[in-house]
């Protein structure tokens, strides 16, 4: 089928296969890996992008069902002239990243939910459940929920 993403602000005309989930189309016709593919069972949410504002499981999701929708990945958390978002910075502050495996499904997650709602920094509560969607082996969770409640610098 032909598609046409829009991707961090970029245009790809694609054709690829109905079955094919976006992230392995992200990964491979648009070689913007930073979405990566852990469980690929949408347990995990390392492969976690935001469609149209909102994060979803690129592993569960379609290229198809992407088409003429807007698609943000890890790379497009960059600031215009290629510096780190507030988000970002806040994660390495709080060194809220080991291995890094992770972190772009965090930092996804996160700006997701506080582009639409910044207030969910301000409460422990909303912040350790939207940590608790995905899953990390190295960091213990803290330091994300740390850099998460940071957000007063993303407002």
């Amino acid at each position: 089928m032909k598609i046409t993403l829009t991707v961090n602000g970029d245009i790809y005309p694609l054709e690829v296969e109905p079955r094919r989930v976006l992230a392995d189309v992200l990964r491979e016709d648009c070689r913007l890996t930073g979405t990566h593919l852990g469980c690929e069972h949408g347990v995990c949410g390392a492969c976690t992008v935001l469609v149209d504002g909102r994060a979803v499981r690129s592993c569960l999701m379609l290229a198809v069902q992407c088409d003429s929708r807007s698609v943000r990945t890890v790379e497009g958390l960059r600031g215009p002239v290629g510096e780190p978002h507030p988000l970002q910075r806040a994660f390495s502050a709080e060194h809220a990243l080991q291995c890094g495996f992770c972190t772009p499904g965090f930092l996804m997650v996160a700006a997701g939910a506080l582009e639409s709602d910044p207030t969910i920094a301000e409460d422990p509560d909303r912040v350790r459940a939207l940590v608790e969607s995905n899953i990390c082996r190295c960091t213990g969770y803290e330091p994300i929920r740390r850099a998460i409640m940071r957000a007063e610098y993303i407002k």
